[in-house]
Protein backbone atom coordinates (compact mmCIF):
# COMPACT_ATOMS: atom_id res chain seq x y z
CA UNK A 1 0.00 0.00 0.00
CA UNK A 2 2.77 2.60 0.92
CA UNK A 3 4.75 1.80 -2.12
CA UNK A 4 1.58 2.62 -4.29
CA UNK A 5 2.10 5.82 -2.91
CA UNK A 6 5.32 6.18 -3.86
CA UNK A 7 4.68 4.81 -7.80
CA UNK A 8 2.32 7.96 -8.05
CA UNK A 9 5.29 10.02 -7.49
CA UNK A 10 8.40 7.88 -8.43
CA UNK A 11 11.46 9.42 -10.52
CA UNK A 12 13.52 6.78 -11.95
CA UNK A 13 16.51 8.08 -10.47
CA UNK A 14 15.23 7.63 -6.85
CA UNK A 15 13.31 4.42 -7.37
CA UNK A 16 13.55 3.29 -3.48
CA UNK A 17 11.53 0.35 -1.87
CA UNK A 18 9.39 1.45 1.15
CA UNK A 19 8.71 -0.40 3.51
CA UNK A 20 5.14 -2.36 3.09
CA UNK A 21 3.45 -0.21 6.52
CA UNK A 22 -0.29 -1.34 7.05
CA UNK A 23 -2.99 1.53 6.53
CA UNK A 24 -3.27 1.57 10.48
CA UNK A 25 0.08 2.02 10.89
CA UNK A 26 0.68 4.97 8.77
CA UNK A 27 -2.43 6.80 9.90
CA UNK A 28 -1.13 6.51 13.52
CA UNK A 29 2.26 6.80 12.90
CA UNK A 30 1.36 10.40 10.74
CA UNK A 31 -0.92 11.27 13.63
CA UNK A 32 1.78 11.01 16.44
CA UNK A 33 4.36 12.55 14.88
CA UNK A 34 2.36 15.67 14.10
CA UNK A 35 0.72 15.32 17.75
CA UNK A 36 4.45 15.71 19.40
CA UNK A 37 5.54 18.25 16.71
CA UNK A 38 2.41 20.37 17.76
CA UNK A 39 2.56 19.69 21.06
CA UNK A 40 6.49 20.93 21.47
CA UNK A 41 5.72 23.66 19.70
CA UNK A 42 2.60 24.39 22.10
CA UNK A 43 4.94 24.12 25.21
CA UNK A 44 7.55 26.50 23.52
CA UNK A 45 5.47 29.05 22.37
CA UNK A 46 2.07 28.45 22.71
CA UNK A 47 -0.52 31.24 23.74
CA UNK A 48 -1.93 31.33 26.88
CA UNK A 49 -5.63 32.11 27.05
CA UNK A 50 -6.71 29.96 29.92
CA UNK A 51 -5.29 28.84 33.36
CA UNK A 52 -2.53 25.99 33.30
CA UNK A 53 -5.05 23.69 35.25
CA UNK A 54 -7.65 23.86 32.28
CA UNK A 55 -5.33 23.03 29.84
CA UNK A 56 -4.09 20.26 31.18
CA UNK A 57 -7.18 19.32 31.86
CA UNK A 58 -8.09 19.27 28.30
CA UNK A 59 -5.11 17.29 26.93
CA UNK A 60 -5.58 14.81 29.26
CA UNK A 61 -9.39 14.48 28.68
CA UNK A 62 -9.05 15.08 24.76
CA UNK A 63 -6.21 12.30 24.80
CA UNK A 64 -8.09 9.78 26.67
CA UNK A 65 -11.20 9.49 24.54
CA UNK A 66 -8.82 9.42 21.47
CA UNK A 67 -7.33 6.52 22.90
CA UNK A 68 -11.27 5.01 23.75
CA UNK A 69 -12.21 5.89 20.66
CA UNK A 70 -9.55 4.17 18.54
CA UNK A 71 -9.61 0.55 20.68
CA UNK A 72 -13.29 0.88 19.78
CA UNK A 73 -12.78 1.57 15.90
CA UNK A 74 -10.39 -0.95 15.78
CA UNK A 75 -13.32 -3.32 16.14
CA UNK A 76 -14.86 -1.37 12.91
CA UNK A 77 -11.46 -0.71 11.71
CA UNK A 78 -11.46 2.15 9.83
CA UNK A 79 -8.93 0.17 7.39
CA UNK A 80 -12.42 -1.11 5.95
CA UNK A 81 -12.60 2.72 3.88
CA UNK A 82 -9.34 0.87 2.19
CA UNK A 83 -10.89 -2.65 1.61
CA UNK A 84 -13.94 -0.51 -0.16
CA UNK A 85 -11.44 1.67 -2.23
CA UNK A 86 -9.94 -1.92 -3.35
CA UNK A 87 -12.93 -2.68 -4.20
CA UNK A 88 -15.02 -0.25 -6.08
CA UNK A 89 -11.88 2.61 -6.99
CA UNK A 90 -12.99 1.47 -10.89
CA UNK A 91 -16.65 2.47 -10.69
CA UNK A 92 -16.72 5.68 -9.69
CA UNK A 93 -16.25 9.10 -11.36
CA UNK A 94 -12.72 9.45 -11.00
CA UNK A 95 -12.38 5.86 -11.67
CA UNK A 96 -11.31 5.81 -15.59
CA UNK A 97 -8.13 8.32 -14.19
CA UNK A 98 -4.83 7.14 -14.90
CA UNK A 99 -2.89 7.31 -11.64
CA UNK A 100 -1.17 10.22 -11.05
CA UNK A 101 -0.31 13.21 -9.23
CA UNK A 102 -3.85 15.13 -10.66
CA UNK A 103 -5.63 12.52 -9.70
CA UNK A 104 -4.21 12.43 -6.36
CA UNK A 105 -4.49 16.07 -5.80
CA UNK A 106 -8.33 16.30 -7.02
CA UNK A 107 -9.24 13.43 -5.08
CA UNK A 108 -7.90 15.53 -2.19
CA UNK A 109 -9.78 18.60 -3.03
CA UNK A 110 -12.94 16.90 -3.69
CA UNK A 111 -12.49 15.16 -0.07
CA UNK A 112 -12.07 18.82 1.56
CA UNK A 113 -15.07 19.85 -0.31
CA UNK A 114 -16.88 16.99 0.96
CA UNK A 115 -16.02 17.71 4.66
CA UNK A 116 -16.86 21.24 4.42
CA UNK A 117 -20.47 20.39 4.08
CA UNK A 118 -20.35 17.87 5.92
CA UNK A 119 -19.04 20.21 8.94
CA UNK A 120 -21.93 22.83 7.98
CA UNK A 121 -23.84 19.97 8.18
CA UNK A 122 -23.49 19.10 11.55
CA UNK A 123 -23.94 22.67 12.71
CA UNK A 124 -27.14 23.02 11.04
CA UNK A 125 -29.30 19.53 11.68
CA UNK A 126 -29.77 19.12 15.40
CA UNK A 127 -29.46 15.22 15.56
CA UNK A 128 -25.93 15.74 13.98
CA UNK A 129 -24.98 18.63 16.42
CA UNK A 130 -25.70 16.36 18.95
CA UNK A 131 -22.88 14.60 18.69
CA UNK A 132 -20.81 17.55 17.41
CA UNK A 133 -20.98 19.92 20.28
CA UNK A 134 -18.53 17.30 22.12
CA UNK A 135 -15.79 18.47 19.95
CA UNK A 136 -17.03 22.32 20.68
CA UNK A 137 -16.94 21.24 24.49
CA UNK A 138 -13.10 21.78 25.10
CA UNK A 139 -13.13 25.01 27.04
CA UNK A 140 -9.46 26.07 25.32
CA UNK A 141 -7.92 25.12 22.19
CA UNK A 142 -4.96 23.03 21.51
CA UNK A 143 -3.47 20.39 19.53
CA UNK A 144 -5.43 17.76 21.28
CA UNK A 145 -8.68 19.28 20.62
CA UNK A 146 -8.41 17.92 17.33
CA UNK A 147 -8.65 14.82 18.78
CA UNK A 148 -12.18 15.13 20.95
CA UNK A 149 -14.45 13.45 18.41
CA UNK A 150 -17.69 11.39 20.03
CA UNK A 151 -17.49 7.87 18.67
CA UNK A 152 -20.78 8.52 17.01
CA UNK A 153 -19.65 11.39 15.20
CA UNK A 154 -16.59 9.62 13.87
CA UNK A 155 -18.63 6.34 12.93
CA UNK A 156 -20.73 9.03 11.11
CA UNK A 157 -18.07 10.41 9.44
CA UNK A 158 -16.53 7.21 8.24
CA UNK A 159 -19.49 6.74 6.51
CA UNK A 160 -19.82 9.69 4.48
CA UNK A 161 -15.59 9.14 3.32
CA UNK A 162 -16.89 5.25 1.72
CA UNK A 163 -19.69 6.76 0.51
CA UNK A 164 -17.34 9.72 -1.29
CA UNK A 165 -15.00 7.13 -2.29
CA UNK A 166 -17.77 5.32 -3.93
CA UNK A 167 -19.07 7.69 -5.63
CA UNK A 168 -15.67 9.28 -6.89
CA UNK A 169 -13.42 6.33 -7.34
CA UNK A 170 -11.07 6.54 -5.07
CA UNK A 171 -8.00 4.46 -5.29
CA UNK A 172 -7.02 2.41 -1.92
CA UNK A 173 -3.60 4.71 -2.16
CA UNK A 174 -4.79 7.88 -2.47
CA UNK A 175 -7.14 7.26 0.16
CA UNK A 176 -4.50 6.48 2.31
CA UNK A 177 -2.14 9.55 1.63
CA UNK A 178 -5.90 11.40 2.09
CA UNK A 179 -6.54 10.29 5.81
CA UNK A 180 -3.22 11.13 6.93
CA UNK A 181 -2.52 14.29 5.18
CA UNK A 182 -5.65 15.59 6.29
CA UNK A 183 -4.83 14.38 9.59
CA UNK A 184 -1.80 16.42 9.76
CA UNK A 185 -3.83 19.26 9.04
CA UNK A 186 -6.67 18.81 11.24
CA UNK A 187 -4.33 18.93 14.21
CA UNK A 188 -2.16 22.17 12.81
CA UNK A 189 -5.20 24.35 12.81
CA UNK A 190 -6.13 23.29 16.62
CA UNK A 191 -2.89 24.07 17.85
CA UNK A 192 -2.75 27.01 20.21
CA UNK A 193 0.35 28.90 18.24
CA UNK A 194 0.52 31.70 16.40
CA UNK A 195 3.36 32.56 13.73
CA UNK A 196 4.80 35.06 11.17
CA UNK A 197 3.19 34.86 8.09
CA UNK A 198 0.40 33.31 9.59
CA UNK A 199 -2.29 35.64 7.61
CA UNK A 200 -0.71 35.24 4.42
CA UNK A 201 -1.15 31.73 4.26
CA UNK A 202 -4.54 31.78 5.60
CA UNK A 203 -5.42 32.82 2.06
CA UNK A 204 -4.80 29.61 0.70
CA UNK A 205 -5.14 26.95 3.77
CA UNK A 206 -6.63 27.22 7.40
CA UNK A 207 -4.57 28.23 10.05
CA UNK A 208 -4.79 28.29 13.46
CA UNK A 209 -5.80 31.55 14.21
CA UNK A 210 -8.48 31.12 11.46
CA UNK A 211 -9.95 28.17 13.09
CA UNK A 212 -9.81 29.87 16.35
CA UNK A 213 -12.99 31.83 16.03
CA UNK A 214 -14.95 28.32 15.02
CA UNK A 215 -14.49 27.60 18.66
CA UNK A 216 -15.72 30.67 20.00
CA UNK A 217 -18.82 30.41 22.45
CA UNK A 218 -21.11 32.69 21.08
CA UNK A 219 -23.27 30.69 18.40
CA UNK A 220 -23.03 33.40 15.66
CA UNK A 221 -19.23 33.03 15.83
CA UNK A 222 -18.57 29.13 15.81
CA UNK A 223 -20.83 28.70 12.69
CA UNK A 224 -18.09 29.70 11.00
CA UNK A 225 -14.69 28.85 9.49
CA UNK A 226 -15.95 25.29 8.31
CA UNK A 227 -12.50 24.27 6.33
CA UNK A 228 -10.07 21.84 7.25
CA UNK A 229 -7.51 22.30 5.25
CA UNK A 230 -8.04 24.71 2.19
CA UNK A 231 -9.65 27.97 3.59
CA UNK A 232 -11.38 28.98 -0.37
CA UNK A 233 -14.63 26.87 0.78
CA UNK A 234 -15.39 29.72 3.46
CA UNK A 235 -14.77 32.51 1.28
CA UNK A 236 -16.93 31.17 -1.68
CA UNK A 237 -20.00 30.49 0.85
CA UNK A 238 -20.02 33.20 2.55
CA UNK A 239 -19.10 31.42 5.82
CA UNK A 240 -15.78 33.10 6.55
CA UNK A 241 -14.61 35.66 9.71
CA UNK A 242 -11.72 36.73 10.70
CA UNK A 243 -11.18 37.46 14.10
CA UNK A 244 -10.31 36.54 17.89
CA UNK A 245 -12.90 34.82 20.17
CA UNK A 246 -13.37 35.76 23.44
CA UNK A 247 -14.18 32.80 25.07
CA UNK A 248 -13.81 29.53 23.89
CA UNK A 249 -16.24 26.15 24.35
CA UNK A 250 -19.92 26.02 24.84
CA UNK A 251 -21.66 28.36 27.06
CA UNK A 252 -22.59 26.45 30.76
CA UNK A 253 -20.67 23.28 29.76
CA UNK A 254 -18.52 22.67 32.64
CA UNK A 255 -15.33 20.31 31.97
CA UNK A 256 -16.39 16.89 31.53
CA UNK A 257 -14.57 13.30 31.69
CA UNK A 258 -14.53 11.01 29.37
CA UNK A 259 -17.75 8.98 30.46
CA UNK A 260 -19.27 12.77 30.73
CA UNK A 261 -17.85 13.41 27.26
CA UNK A 262 -19.82 10.18 25.34
CA UNK A 263 -22.99 10.83 27.76
CA UNK A 264 -23.22 14.81 26.74
CA UNK A 265 -23.06 13.22 23.14
CA UNK A 266 -26.34 12.16 23.45
CA UNK A 267 -28.18 14.48 25.15
CA UNK A 268 -30.55 17.21 22.88
CA UNK A 269 -30.60 20.10 25.20
CA UNK A 270 -27.80 20.50 28.35
CA UNK A 271 -29.72 23.21 30.65
CA UNK A 272 -26.70 23.66 34.29
CA UNK A 273 -27.85 22.88 37.24
CA UNK A 274 -27.80 25.41 39.88
CA UNK A 275 -24.77 24.35 41.45
CA UNK A 276 -23.17 24.16 38.05
CA UNK A 277 -23.68 27.87 37.92
CA UNK A 278 -22.62 28.57 40.92
CA UNK A 279 -19.38 26.40 40.10
CA UNK A 280 -19.39 28.52 37.10
CA UNK A 281 -19.33 31.99 38.83
CA UNK A 282 -16.71 30.74 41.32
CA UNK A 283 -14.64 29.99 38.66
CA UNK A 284 -15.01 33.15 36.88
CA UNK A 285 -13.92 34.94 39.77
CA UNK A 286 -11.05 32.91 40.73
CA UNK A 287 -10.04 33.74 37.01
CA UNK A 288 -10.11 37.71 37.67
CA UNK A 289 -8.74 37.43 40.67
CA UNK A 290 -6.14 35.57 39.13
CA UNK A 291 -5.32 37.74 36.04
CA UNK A 292 -4.77 40.93 39.45
CA UNK A 293 -2.65 38.74 41.22
CA UNK A 294 -4.80 37.20 43.78
CA UNK A 295 -4.24 41.02 45.54
CA UNK A 296 -6.48 41.48 48.17
CA UNK A 297 -10.11 43.70 48.56
CA UNK A 298 -11.68 42.96 45.68
CA UNK A 299 -12.65 38.98 46.32
CA UNK A 300 -16.80 40.37 46.60
CA UNK A 301 -16.43 42.63 43.80
CA UNK A 302 -15.02 39.85 41.40
CA UNK A 303 -17.75 37.28 42.65
CA UNK A 304 -20.43 40.00 41.91
CA UNK A 305 -19.27 40.76 38.19
CA UNK A 306 -18.74 37.10 36.99
CA UNK A 307 -22.19 36.96 38.57
CA UNK A 308 -23.70 39.44 36.39
CA UNK A 309 -21.37 37.99 33.61
CA UNK A 310 -23.06 34.97 34.20
CA UNK A 311 -26.57 35.77 34.70
CA UNK A 312 -26.23 38.12 31.45
CA UNK A 313 -24.84 34.79 29.34
CA UNK A 314 -28.64 33.19 30.29
CA UNK A 315 -27.00 30.89 33.68
CA UNK A 316 -28.92 32.12 35.82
Amino acid sequence: MFNKIHALFAFPAFDLELPAWSTDEVRLTSLLLAFACLFAIEAKFGLRQEGNRVIRRSYLTNTGLFLLNDTLLSLVSVSSLFLIADRFAAWGLLGTLDDSPLKCVLAFVLLDLALYLWHRACHHFEVLWMLHKVHHSDRCMNVSTGLRLHLGELLLTTLLKALFIVVLGVDSAVVLANEAIMTLFVLFHHSNTRFAGESWLGRFIVTPSMHRIHHSTRRDEHDRNFGAVFSGWDRWFGTFAHQEPEKLGLKFVKEQGIVELMKFGFTWHYTPSQQTVRAMIAEAAYYRAEKRGFAPGSDYLDWLEAEREIAQAGGG
